[in-house]
């Protein structure tokens, strides 16, 4: 599958899902991609919601990279979020 996927930057810190959140687009539809503070705290030391952003910004590459092959595979999950681990 030949899909577009952009990354716009704008990530951001949800409470309610204690995740960094940031959007896909996907061939033109959006789809929203998390990764948990606490996965970031054991891949990355990060200790706060600030810490956890700041490191998001600082590996936005690679987590990006790892988001888009989650989409390739069509793996998010039943609310239709992308979970990076």
């Amino acid at each position: 599958m030949n899909q577009a996927i952009q990354f716009p930057d704008r990530e951001e810190w949800s409470a309610s899902m204690q995740a960094v959140c940031f959007p896909a687009l996907v061939n033109g539809m959006q789809l929203i991609c998390a990764i948990k503070g606490e996965v970031l705290a054991q891949r990355f030391a990060a200790q706060s919601p600030e810490a956890f952003l700041a490191t998001f910004r600082e590996n936005r590459w690679d987590l990006e990279e790892e988001a888009e092959e989650i989409i390739r595979q069509q793996g998010e999950d039943d609310q239709g979020i992308v979970w990076l681990s």
